[in-house]
């Protein structure tokens, strides 16, 4: 897996996508062993940064996120999933 965490300019960036991210879908999927975790598809920039994010089921994730606080408010905390 690659992790990837947001830069705080891009973390700024990010708190508009958490807010979208917060309306989940119904099919959203829970990450097992983990209340703060969830599964997401998310755009990523020439960097590899994910730059929008949004809850879905396992089987379309592309990553596994979290909220976190940042020094501008709530951003996202993304690992890639492996492609296995």
């Amino acid at each position: 897996m690659k992790i990837r965490i947001a830069s705080w300019a891009t973390a700024a960036a990010l708190t508009v996508s958490a807010v979208v991210a917060a309306a989940a879908p119904a099919s959203a999927d829970p990450v097992p062993g983990s209340s703060t975790q969830f599964y997401a598809y998310c755009s990523v920039d020439l960097l590899g940064v994910p730059v929008a994010c949004t809850q879905t089921d396992q089987a379309h994730a592309s990553h596994i996120c979290q909220y976190v606080l940042t020094g501008v408010g709530l951003g996202l905390d993304c690992i890639q999933r492996s492609a296995a």
